[in-house]
């Protein structure tokens, strides 16, 4: 297994320029960039608790008696 201290040396995917990192993915330039660019606030998502439809019915077997 490989330690994943030692840096990888790289072609970044975006930008095409020599990397050395711990992990496959865009340079921190081109990371940085991505931020700015499609990056947004943190927000809290309100979860809704399941409800089933009404046309679901229970099933034949779980039923019988």
């Amino acid at each position: 297994m490989d330690d994943l201290s030692t840096p990888l040396e790289f072609e970044c995917p975006r930008c095409h320029e020599a990397v050395e990192a711990r992990f496959y993915g865009p340079c921190d330039g081109c990371r940085a960039q991505l931020r700015a660019a499609l990056g947004g606030d943190a927000r809290e998502v309100e979860a809704v608790e399941y409800e089933p439809k009404m046309n679901v019915t229970p099933n034949a077997v779980a039923t019988k008696d």
